[in-house]
């Protein structure tokens, strides 16, 4: 049997197998781990820890000992019973998180940081996903940059209603364009760094009152009667907690602001998954050519552009190859005292740059063998894109003018 004390590492760690099992029947469900199972009581608000042995007949759980959270043991797990659908793989997923909760619970600084870093850099960050290719990979690339355009200008000018219609769209165009668990990612940061704006902004525009003397008497003092309460209910201070202040202004602030940095941050990611990196340089090399009469360095600037695009998923990768070097080799956080563990940290971020100022010079050099002299105009870049504008395009066109015109309306017509 497993000790009343025994910790989630030793859990983690133990030869025999264990196994997940109903409150009830005590049956077999489903592997989750070859090392670690438990489930729960309902009625005890426990924890069983199950040992598992084999018969004649198959696996069974003949013993089982009651595991309390007030022993501070981090393996939980909402066992569902056996009549639920698809409890046994939504017990199994459910257990995999906790297991990893409770096991970074027990992490030292460094390594959670280092988890964090490699589990982010996962997923394709601005990069260019070419599976499952939708209506939206389809699209011209000027047409997309038209409506990058207009999605970073026009949300500062239009009504709330507008832009809280522009997040929902963009919300659907990536549910609809990218996989599952791009999306889920993708979206979960855009909202939480967007949440986080609007709670700062809302509860600080507001939050402490200046400190302010009045110029004039009161009006008791001129015999004139005080101001009336509105009679419809109108109030300036929505709510107040402690010192902080949520207001009308606030809220319209923190909503701008966060549906602002939502539909900018999202709509240049959504372009850049869903577009190679030689159609936006086509793209924006077309919009740029007529000021290359005007003496506009557009080879330069289309030739960086390109380099740049290339270059961002080489900066992820490396700096994911550096977390999970650090990770698989063990590195004994434990016993390193904080400074340490900072001077570790700073280490490596050396060795990351290092390791992207070596790759810039390979590619300077492959530049330089391959004849590039260091002008861009002396150099023409072929892409092999052919613009043409289908149906699919004039839609997309005809729902760009049709934005404009709600934006401009909105502005003129609906209050504030």
């Amino acid at each position: 049997m497993v000790p009343m004390t025994a910790t989630l590492e030793a859990l983690w760690q133990r030869p025999q197998p264990l196994v997940l099992c109903s409150a009830k029947s005590q049956r077999f469900q489903k592997w989750i781990h070859p090392e670690l199972v438990v489930s729960t009581s309902p009625k005890r608000g426990g924890f069983y820890i199950l040992h598992l042995q084999q018969k004649k007949n198959g696996w069974t759980c003949p013993g089982a000992k009651i595991y309390s959270p007030r022993n501070k043991t981090w393996t939980v797990c909402a066992a569902q019973g056996e009549g639920e659908k698809g409890g046994s793989r939504n017990v199994g997923e459910w257990m995999k998180q906790k297991i990893e909760e409770g096991r970074k619970r027990e992490l030292p600084v460094g390594e959670n940081v280092m988890r964090m870093i490699a589990t982010a850099t996962a997923a394709p960050i601005a990069q260019y996903i070419d599976s499952p290719f939708t209506a939206l990979h389809s699209l011209d690339p000027r047409v997309k940059q038209a409506w990058l355009l207009a999605l970073v200008v026009l949300p500062s000018r239009a009504h709330i209603y507008i832009r809280f219609g522009i997040v929902g769209l963009l919300v659907l165009g990536t549910v609809c364009s990218l996989p599952r668990r791009i999306w889920q990612d993708q979206l979960g940061r855009m909202f939480l760094l967007s949440g986080f704006l609007f709670v700062l902004t809302a509860l600080g525009t507001d939050g402490v009152p200046p400190v302010v003397q009045p110029r004039t008497p009161p009006p008791s003092l001129e015999g004139l009667p005080d101001i009336l309460p509105s009679l419809t209910g109108y109030s300036y201070v929505i709510m107040k907690i402690g010192p902080l202040m949520l207001t009308r202004k606030g809220l319209s602030l923190a909503a701008a602001a966060s549906c602002f940095s939502f539909t900018v941050l999202q709509s240049a990611t959504l372009c850049l998954t869903t577009t190679t990196p030689e159609q936006l340089a086509a793209a924006l090399q077309w919009y740029l050519t007529p000021l290359s009469r005007f003496g506009a360095p557009v080879g330069e600037i289309i030739l960086t552009l390109l380099l740049s695009l290339r270059f961002i998923g080489l900066v992820f990768d490396e700096v994911r190859n550096i977390a999970l070097a650090v990770v698989a080799r063990g590195v004994q956080w434990k016993t390193l005292k904080p400074m340490e563990t900072i001077d570790t940290l700073f280490t490596l971020f050396g060795r990351l740059f290092k390791n992207l100022l070596n790759h810039s010079e390979r590619i300077s050099e492959a530049m330089v063998a391959r004849g590039f002299k260091g002008n861009a105009s002396n150099h023409k870049i072929y892409f092999l894109t052919n613009f043409s504008l289908t149906g699919l395009d004039k839609v997309a066109i005809l729902g760009l003018i049709v934005l404009v015109m709600l934006t401009s309306y909105s502005e003129l017509m609906l209050p504030v």
